[in-house]
């Protein structure tokens, strides 16, 4: 899988509110031992990741998140910046992903830094 259409996966999955469908996409890109962690939270493992996200949602409705920018690519990393919007509206938060990648390709470890955060 490209970066590309890793991306897109990884963001589908931020805005998926099935807890079902999100289960599917972290098990497709993520690996099984793989961790998050950003300011505010830090998981291990695709229950994990998959709660979060629940959790992130349920902090920011009807909010989502999307990818910004190019993505810049070397050896097994990946850097994106993203936004959390609704639709036409300024971003209320944005931040940089750096994610690194096991040999399939799949995600092993994301680091996130927030470049501007929520206000709450």
């Amino acid at each position: 899988m490209n970066a590309h259409a890793l991306a897109d996966q990884y963001f589908a999955m931020w805005n998926e509110a099935s807890a079902d469908r999100r289960a599917e996409l972290v098990e497709a890109i993520w690996t099984a031992d793989a961790t998050f962690v950003d300011p505010s939270f830090e998981v291990t493992g695709h229950d994990a990741l998959n709660k979060l996200v629940g959790t992130a949602q349920q902090m920011f409705p009807g909010l989502a998140f999307v990818r910004i920018g190019d993505i810049d690519e070397h050896h097994t990393y990946l850097r994106w910046t993203w936004h959390l919007t609704a639709p036409g509206a300024d971003p209320v938060a944005g931040g940089t992903d750096i994610v690194v990648l096991a040999e399939d390709g799949r995600i092993d470890r994301v680091i996130a830094f927030h470049d501007f955060p929520p206000a709450h």
